[in-house]
Formats: C-alpha cells, sequence, structure tokens
C-alpha cells in the first residue's frame, strides 16, 4: 500500500531556506493532515446480529392487523422500549466524568514495555495527532492489551485507550436522549501522542453527551533503524541545526516532506539514499555532487496539531549536542518539533571532508 506523498524526491538542485530554517514553501505545498473520525459506538451500531423479540413482534403485528385487515404486509413496530426521554439519576454525563471507577482504573494502569506514558486520567481523548490508524472496542481497560493491538498493527507507534459515554441507540427526534452505554476505546496512532492533545472532550448527539473519562494515551520511542542507516539518536523536542564545517561549507542538503501516516523514518532514509543517486548521476560543470550522509526526520507541528514528516538531509554526521532548533514563529502561528531522530548513512562511500589544518 503506497501511503505517503513525497515533496520533491526527486529535485535536482534542492531549493533550500535560509540555512536549517523551516521551508515554508514545502510546508504550504502539503496537504492538511485530516482529522481522526473516530465514531461512536453504540449497541444497535455495534451489533454483529439483529436482535428479535417474537412476543413483542407478534403484538405489533395483531395491532397492525386490526388497524387495516386489507394491509398484505403487517409491519412490526420498531421497539423504542430502551429509549428514555430523561436518563436516570445517575446516568448522566456528570455521574460518568466523576466515577470513581474509571479514575482507579487509569490511575492504576502501568506503562507496558516498550512505551511511556505522556498522559494519565484525563477527560478528552487526543486529536490532532499524525496517523490516525484505526480503533478497537475493548471488553475490559486493559493497556497491555491496547499496546499488543498498537504493536500488531503495522507503523503504529502511540495509543489512546479510554471510557466513552455512549448512547444505546442512535439518539432521534423521539429518542433524543437514550439510556448510556460505556464503551472502552483503543485508538492507534502512526505518530506520537502529545501530553497537550487530549482535547477531544465529547460530542452533542441531539440531547446525548457524549464524555470521556480515564483517557490514558503512551509513546512507543523505540524505533527501528532503516537499512543502509545506523546510530539512531532520539532528540526529543529539538531538531539538528548544523554550523558550517570546518572549511566554511554548508552541509545542509535541503529538504523532503511527508504528509500521510504513519511516521516512518525509512522513508526518510530512501530519500536520503535517492538524492545521492541522482547526485552522482548529475553532477556540476567540476564533476561535484553532494550525496547523503545523514539524517533528521520529526514530527511538525502548527500551533500543537501535526503538519506532518520532516526530513531535513546532511553530506555531514552531526552529534546530539547540535540539535538545538526547537521550532519557529511565522507570525502567530507556533511551528514545534516532536518525536525527532537522527540517523546516520552506514553503506560508506561518503564525502569525507577536506581535513583542517
Amino acid at each position: 500500500m503506497q501511503y505517503y506523498a513525497l515533496a520533491a524526491l526527486l529535485a535536482g538542485a534542492i531549493a533550500s531556506p535560509l540555512p536549517q530554517d523551516l521551508d515554508w514553501a514545502a510546508i504550504d505545498s502539503l496537504e492538511p493532515v485530516p482529522s481522526a473520525d473516530i465514531p461512536v459506538v453504540n449497541a444497535a451500531a455495534a451489533a454483529s446480529t439483529v436482535s428479535y423479540a417474537p412476543a413483542q413482534a407478534a403484538t405489533s403485528v395483531a395491532a397492525a392487523v386490526q388497524a387495516d385487515p386489507t394491509d398484505v404486509t403487517p409491519k412490526v413496530k420498531r421497539d423504542n422500549s430502551a429509549c428514555a426521554t430523561t436518563p436516570t439519576s445517575d446516568d448522566t454525563d456528570s455521574a460518568f466524568t466523576s466515577n470513581g471507577d474509571f479514575s482507579t482504573a487509569a490511575n492504576g494502569a502501568s506503562a507496558p514495555a516498550g512505551y511511556v506514558q505522556v498522559y494519565q486520567n484525563q477527560a478528552g481523548s487526543s486529536q490532532g495527532i499524525y496517523g490516525y490508524m484505526g480503533y478497537s472496542v475493548l471488553p475490559t481497560y486493559d493497556v497491555q492489551q491496547c499496546s499488543e493491538n498498537c504493536d500488531a498493527v503495522l507503523g503504529c507507534q502511540s495509543f489512546n485507550i479510554y471510557f466513552e459515554r455512549d448512547p444505546s441507540v442512535d439518539p432521534t427526534s423521539s429518542c433524543s436522549n437514550p439510556p448510556s452505554e460505556t464503551v472502552i476505546k483503543c485508538v492507534y496512532y502512526g505518530g506520537p501522542i502529545t501530553s497537550d492533545s487530549a482535547t477531544n472532550v465529547g460530542q452533542w448527539r441531539d440531547d446525548f453527551h457524549v464524555v470521556i473519562a480515564g483517557s490514558n494515551a503512551y509513546v512507543n520511542h523505540s524505533i527501528t533503524e532503516p537499512d543502509g542507516y545506523s546510530g539512531a539518536v532520539f532528540l526529543g523536542n529539538s531538531a539538528i541545526n548544523a554550523p558550517l564545517d570546518c572549511n566554511g561549507h554548508d552541509t545542509y542538503m535541503g529538504v523532503k516532506l511527508f504528509d500521510s501516516a504513519p511516521f516512518d523514518a525509512n522513508l526518510c532514509a530512501t530519500a536520503c539514499s535517492a538524492q545521492s543517486d541522482y547526485n552522482r548521476a548529475h553532477p556540476d560543470s567540476d564533476g561535484y555532487f553532494q550525496t547523503c550522509q545523514f539524517f533528521n526526520t520529526y514530527v511538525l507541528y502548527e500551533n500543537n496539531v501535526a503538519v506532518g514528516q520532516y526530513c531535513s538531509l546532511y553530506n555531514e554526521t552531526w552529534a546530539p549536542s547540535y540539535a538545538t532548533n526547537d521550532g519557529q514563529y511565522r507570525g502567530d502561528d507556533h511551528y514545534t518539533i516532536g518525536y525527532s531522530y537522527s540517523f546516520s548513512n552506514s553503506t560508506g562511500g561518503a564525502d569525507e571532508p577536506t581535513s583542517c589544518s
């Protein structure tokens, strides 16, 4: 499955902005990352079989025949007995969000092996996260099971587990506030969930209030090194800002951007290697060309909402101490960095910088 879009993969001479400033032209060329549309689950929609109550059906048919004995297709009246005009005193949105059992489950959960907890026991689920990859409904609040489900989804890097107050039947004009049911959701992402992303606090469906409780989120900070690249370093919320080399030459080779899920370091590695191949085939008039020997990839955020995966390419490896770029402002918009990693080319054939005397 092809799940990425590449900005200028084989550009001959990569147009650079000011050295290692964010490339606004490239960023503007990206499509907005779509917001996750996680359906509200209710018993009627989620049921795998159709329930049938023969006694009620027979009563309905009898009434229909009595009403019109000439009707050859008497209708079975839909059973709306599950719909209560007003929830019971303990079936309210406030009772749900203050339920101590939900808090106990969330606060008692431990981070699964390989994962780091980014928030705990929130009243909202994550939104604005890069790389939505679907969800599951769990029978119990089981963080370990949720992590195993994430591990089984190729590309899943983080997950959000929470209790959700959902309607037991679809609200309608004649049933605008049905009794609730509790659904436990496990939502998967191909990028990192951030600590300030639990801002989806629910929605109204007619007169029924969907709310969230006990929301926990976890991120896997392990990453697979792409073939031909090694020395993976986690740089957190900062990006490489390399100086000129010892001869005063710029080692920065430009940027590649990806705007679809999931976050994948191999995309940057592929772009890095492909750029080297292209440059070898298209040297300048003096026979000179650069090869890509190092890249830094991260998720770029605009006002805490993911924009896409950013890849900065270099012809020389730089140490983590040069990860000093923690974002930029563009007018009132704040662009920040997260889930930043660097990798070095391990295949040989590097452009060794001329030694400095």
